[in-house]
């Protein structure tokens, strides 16, 4: 009888990272091989690759104060905050960090394609999305605090860091759509 295999183990690991690692390329193929075309859609398709890496992002960013929650209350060592571990730093390196930077180098691009940076909105939109990577950076350290053992912030602040995402990405979405200050 072999030994069932564990998704905290190495293996496993090591097959998701290939596998997001895949997904990665095809996606910047895409966007290279969209470029290359120059197509009237050129910047359609900007966008929609956008979205997509901004909804990536922003699971991750909403996804990853839960499990902070929950390994605040997963005694240090244990089996429980090990698998937390596992979690939390595949989340981050897997999905949240190429979705993060996607997500910059297309807005960014398209910003300038399309706004040429100008408008208030985009200006404060821009900030908005500085403030979000902020969150990001400082969930980033969450992650190699718990993956030490170091100290903990209480389940109740992450409560509330779990909010934050959500706020910023209403505000952002508001000046997307309406663009005040135009």
């Amino acid at each position: 009888m072999s030994p069932v295999e564990r998704q905290t183990d190495v293996a496993p690991g090591r097959r998701a990272a290939v596998k997001a690692f895949t997904a990665i390329g095809v996606f910047l193929g895409l966007i290279v091989l969209l470029y290359l075309t120059q197509n009237d859609m050129f910047d359609v398709w900007m966008k929609a690759l956008h979205v997509i890496a901004v909804i990536s992002w922003m699971a991750g960013l909403l996804y990853m104060p839960r499990l902070f929650i929950y390994h605040t209350d997963a005694q240090p060592g244990s089996v429980q905050s090990e698998t937390f571990k596992v979690m939390e730093t595949r989340l981050l390196k897997v999905i949240m960090n190429p979705a993060m930077v996607i997500s910059w180098g297309l807005g960014l691009y398209l910003a300038w394609s399309t706004y040429g940076f100008q408008g208030g909105w985009l200006h404060i939109k821009i900030l908005l999305v500085v403030a979000l990577t902020a969150v990001h950076f400082l969930f980033a350290r969450a992650v190699k605090r718990f993956a030490e053992d170091g100290p903990r912030k209480t389940a109740r602040y992450w409560r509330g860091m779990n909010e934050l995402p959500t706020v910023l990405m209403f505000a952002i979405v508001i000046f997307v759509i309406v663009k005040p200050f135009a």
